[in-house]
């Protein structure tokens, strides 16, 4: 059993692996690692800013996971459109990395609005 730090598992990207086993999109290499890579980027950018210990540089790697989640949800309508998933299967998850992307924006700007520099500050 995995024990993840900050709550739920990363279910989205967790999905994107399950459609890339067993789906055709396993054949199609290139978008495969694409997507696989950009999904990996949301958690592990928002990680690694985390890491930094400093405020201005986990907003950065934020601002980084924001534009991965957009990326994914780009390679989403082209595994749509090589028909690798259905419409709904589409939806859904384009509405769950929309999700993220709202949850990371209203992240950044709380962080703005704080005078905490980071712990490597102090």
């Amino acid at each position: 059993m995995k024990i993840w730090k900050f709550g739920k598992k990363p279910e989205n990207s967790i999905e994107i692996i399950a459609i890339a086993k067993t789906t055709e999109l396993r054949n199609d290499f290139r978008l495969k690692d694409q997507i696989k890579g950009s999904s990996g980027s949301v958690m592990d950018n928002i990680a690694e800013g985390f890491e930094r210990d400093g405020n201005i540089e986990f907003r950065q790697f934020l601002s980084v996971a924001k534009g991965s989640a957009g990326e994914t949800r780009s390679q989403l309508y082209r595994a749509f459109d090589c028909e690798y998933i259905s419409e709904e299967k589409l939806k859904y998850l384009v509405n769950q990395y929309e999700q993220l992307s709202k949850r990371i924006s209203s992240f950044i700007s709380y962080l703005n609005k704080k005078d905490f520099k980071g712990n490597k500050f102090k």
